[in-house]
């Protein structure tokens, strides 16, 4: 794709004179290309990789996309009840995560955004660990016996990006054969936090990846107002690295491209961008009405292209999967998600002297009186509670 021409200079007769004459040629041109494997009515389109002709890894890659759909619909259930604070939807979106979930190794560090649950999940994250963070408990994000390296889920919009070049600058001084894997929406691309960091990794050539979910809704903003790009991987040019498409419900292209990315990051060619291309079925958070501005037939339209059943067709018309199959991976998938709510909802209160301890590393005298301050009117409601009626 051909950089569009430079803009005329200011009508002036001098001006054109001089330019009379002036040779021009194409200082440089760049494509964008787009991997797909299994089309909207889940056919193979062109050549598999090898690895996704063993039926037994797509059946993996199928049954945490189930399993990350039926929690996150439980998710958005407790919400609605009053039993977890506003909650980040993935609806639609599962192949993304999943797909770069199981392109990383273990010692890959993850600086995620507020999507990606199944690549949590996938990384040792605990469900009830994501549903504490939503809760307002920190202690979500935590990780003692998962990806302790692992950042936690990022809100502030592109910030992660930034957190995830610093991490790839330390891993490339200390020689290290790992990757520094970050994600965001299409709206965070608008964000000087995007830029700067990717800027940053193509000066450096920094072990790094940046997936973007592009969703077409930056919340109620749609793409083609949010940005006159005509891609988004096309911003990874002005910074010197790879930017390519891949179809975001596709998930053996969404698995084969991260692969290739973050393996290349390994091996010290540098970062890559990857934007795919999917859709919100959901509301941007739960906090939102996407009624009120998303189009109905847009959405109707999307619903016919989604990940889970475009992969789970192809398996079926594979003669792999059944429904059998599938209400025992549903039963499965609800007893752990059940799991996880009991242990959510059985959890421990954290104690209020958190809210001091954990934000310095000595806690400044001024904070101190506070916290005695508030320990003692805890101390007091708690005698109040517990005082027999007369």
């Amino acid at each position: 794709m051909a950089l569009p021409k430079q803009s005329s200079l200011p009508h002036s007769s001098a001006l054109h004179t001089q330019q009379q004459g002036m040779h021009q040629h194409t200082a440089a041109e760049f494509s964008v290309s787009y991997t797909q494997y299994l089309d909207s009515q889940s056919r193979v389109k062109g050549q598999l990789p090898d690895w996704a002709q063993d039926l037994d890894v797509l059946e993996k890659f199928y049954r945490m996309m189930t399993l990350t759909r039926l929690f996150d619909k439980k998710a958005i259930a407790l919400q609605r009840t009053g039993q977890m604070g506003t909650y980040p939807s993935c609806l639609g979106q599962e192949a993304i995560a999943t797909g770069l979930g199981y392109a990383m190794q273990a010692t890959d560090v993850l600086a995620p955004y507020y999507r990606d649950q199944a690549t949590q999940l996938i990384r040792g994250v605990k469900m009830e660990e994501i549903l504490l963070y939503w809760g307002g408990d920190e202690r979500g994000s935590e990780y003692p016996s998962g990806p302790s390296q692992d950042l936690p889920i990022c809100v502030p919009i592109a910030t992660q990006i930034t957190h995830a070049a610093g991490i790839a600058t330390a891993m490339k001084i200390r020689h290290e054969k790992r990757v520094a894997v970050t994600t965001c929406g299409d709206g965070a691309t608008s964000r000087g936090d995007f830029y700067e960091p990717l800027n940053l990794a193509g000066a450096w050539q920094l072990p790094m990846v940046i997936l973007v979910n592009n969703n077409q809704w930056a919340i109620s903003v749609p793409l083609e107002i949010q940005t006159a790009s005509q891609t988004i991987a096309q911003k990874a040019i002005a910074a010197g690295i790879p930017g390519e498409q891949v179809d975001g419900n596709d998930i053996i292209a969404v698995y084969e491209r991260c692969h290739q990315a973050i393996e290349r990051a390994r091996s010290g060619k540098g970062p890559t961008l990857i934007e795919a291309i999917t859709y919100r079925l959901c509301d941007h958070t739960t906090a939102d009405d996407a009624t009120r501005y998303r189009p109905p037939e847009a959405l109707n339209q999307a619903w016919k292209i989604e990940p889970i059943k475009r992969l789970q067709t192809y398996l079926h018309n594979e003669g792999y999967w059944n429904e059998a199959k599938e209400q025992a991976l549903i039963s499965d998938c609800e007893k752990k998600i059940n799991q996880a709510v009991e242990s959510y909802l059985s959890t421990p209160r954290q104690s209020e002297q958190d809210l001091f301890d954990f934000l310095f590393e000595e806690t400044p005298h001024a904070m101190l009186e506070q916290r005695q301050h508030l320990l003692d009117k805890v101390a007091v409601q708690k005698t109040a509670t517990q005082r027999p009626s007369k």
